[in-house]
């Protein structure tokens, strides 16, 4: 927020220590950017803000390090009339840009990716946006990565059952549970700011899981995923 980019290091630290793709996103705002990220472990970075305020920057970025490196992010809002507007900056600043619209865009552009992050749902523990993730999803053939509001298992579930969404991203449905089993493995000193999930605060609208049983209910499902059923 503050044009302070301080990356590199836990880029470099966790690409070190986790062998499954890794996208990085935040501050990222010129080529240069990019290869640094790139370079430190990242597979792919994911763009927000320096795509709004210049959208040949994606075209650069996707003629230079290939479209699927390039993931952007679209954080929309839903205004009065119910269009779906654009934002950056995670939701506070305003742009005045359709969301739709916007996202074929971006596949124009070269964008390999599209996260769609529901602001009025993200944290809230109430499910996706299911209308945006399907409006974007109906419009564009790049997949499309549907974020924010997931409380519980049944609303991971309805993304790929009731929108075309390709895959989904969840935080907080995770989190909780995740701080529990460091908590026990280890200290948390070197964890950074945890305070919040400590504390335990909007958890009450968040149920706790874990990534095997999200994978299971899905596979029980028939929807794709890479899971082994341990019997």
């Amino acid at each position: 927020l503050y044009e302070r980019n301080s990356l590199l290091e836990i880029v470099e630290k966790t690409a070190k220590e986790s062998f499954i793709p890794l996208t990085v996103g935040g501050g990222i705002r010129t080529i240069e950017d990019i290869r640094n990220i790139l370079r430190t472990g990242a597979d792919k970075v994911s763009i927000n803000t320096a795509a709004i305020k210049n959208p040949d920057f994606i075209r650069e970025a996707a003629n230079r390090f290939g479209s699927s490196t390039i993931v952007v992010t679209i954080e929309a809002i839903k205004s009065g009339e119910g269009t779906y507007l654009a934002f950056t900056d995670n939701g506070r600043e305003f742009t005045g840009i359709n969301a739709i619209e916007w996202a074929e865009q971006l596949e124009e552009l070269g964008a390999g990716e599209l996260v769609v992050t529901s602001v009025d749902r993200e944290g809230t523990g109430q499910g996706y946006d299911l209308e945006l993730t399907e409006r974007i999803s109906k419009n564009v053939s790049i997949p499309v990565i549907a974020h924010g509001g997931a409380g519980k298992i049944q609303h991971v579930c309805e993304v790929f059952q009731k929108s075309h969404a390709d895959a989904v991203a969840v935080a907080s449905l995770l989190h909780y549970e995740t701080i529990k089993r460091i908590q026990c493995m280890r200290t948390t000193e070197d964890e950074g700011n945890i305070e919040f999930l400590k504390s335990g605060m909007g958890r009450s609208t968040i149920q706790e899981e874990d990534i095997g049983a999200i994978k299971e209910a899905l596979f029980h499902l028939g929807i794709p995923c890479r899971h082994n059923i341990h019997h």
